[in-house]
């Protein structure tokens, strides 16, 4: 019996089979469910990484046309300043003609003509930049302009500087000019408009003192480069504007810095604008105080 009993053994593999089944529908159903939760989460998290990316692109986009706003704002500020601070100078040349003109003779016709003309060319050329708040480099540089650097420089001392009322009282020059100095590619006016400003702030900020102001030119064969220097026996630049900035500019040279106390706007703008054009010709410029007493502006030219 024993023996028999061992061999009919009951048979349970349907029951196994059934529960097996079962499982395997439950797993498939619960990995179907799975699956389908992760199409649903990358569907949507695919869905809201494109709406994020949109909106950050059209956030760029709006960040980079308000840049371009600021920028031509800027552009345009910095033209307005500009032409306001070369109007004033206008000004002052459309007096120095009328004044020519009612003194015209027969014996000074040709000093009268010569002035005149150069007087012209300049409000000319302000008017000119009136149109342009980003001129064309090649109106700055072209290899037509043949520029001689020490004459404009004669022409600007003696007549504008040395045409004021107090130039007895205020101040006087002394020209150190080298004659070796070669031409320039650098439009006359352009240069005007760097040398002038030069001059006024030595004037501007020299002090109640009789002024000395001396300029002088050199040419380095060696290195073959200009040297234009703009010294003076004034008070000197305040320490804190001959120190630089993040970029490694002089604080004189920025917008609207200045010593002078004044409510007006408009001031601070001359070595700005100095500064400016000669970076547009390629031109280096510094500034430093003499070791006794005033100060000095050094311009330097490539050839």
């Amino acid at each position: 019996m024993g023996a028999v009993y061992m061999r009919n053994t009951p048979d349970f593999t349907f029951i196994t089979n059934q529960l097996i089944s079962s499982y395997d529908e439950t797993s498939i159903i619960y990995i179907s469910l799975i699956l389908l939760g992760l199409l649903a989460m990358y569907f949507i998290s695919s869905y809201s990484v494109k709406e994020r990316d949109e909106a950050q692109q059209r956030l760029l986009e709006e960040h980079e046309e308000n840049v371009k706003k600021q920028f031509n704002y800027e552009k345009e500020l910095v033209f307005t300043k500009r032409i306001y601070h070369t109007h004033h100078k206008a000004e002052k040349v459309m007096g120095f003609i009328k004044d020519d003109l009612r003194n015209l003779s027969i014996d000074n016709i040709d000093d009268v003509k010569y002035r005149v003309t150069k007087y012209s060319n300049f409000v000319s050329r302000v008017i000119y930049d009136m149109k342009w708040y980003d001129p064309p480099l090649q109106t700055i540089r072209n290899p037509i302009f043949r520029t001689n650097i020490n004459e404009v420089i004669r022409f600007i001392v003696d007549n504008i500087f040395l045409r004021t009322s107090n130039k007895s009282v205020s101040f006087e020059f002394k020209l150190n000019l080298s004659d070796s100095l070669p031409i320039v590619h650098v439009n006359e006016f352009v240069v005007w408009e760097i040398i002038e400003p030069l001059i006024q702030n030595s004037i501007e900020h020299g002090g109640d003192e009789k002024l000395h102001i001396e300029i002088t030119t050199q040419y380095t064969e060696e290195t073959r480069k200009s040297t234009i220097t703009i010294a003076d026996n004034g008070k000197g630049i305040l320490p804190n504007l001959l120190d630089k900035d993040e970029n490694g500019l002089k604080k004189i040279f920025l917008e609207n810095i200045s010593s002078k106390e004044s409510p007006i706007q408009n001031v601070g703008y001359g070595c700005y604008i100095a500064h400016e054009i000669s970076k547009r010709c390629g031109w280096e410029i510094d500034a430093e105080n003499l070791p006794e007493r005033g100060c000095k502006f050094i311009l330097i030219i490539n050839n």
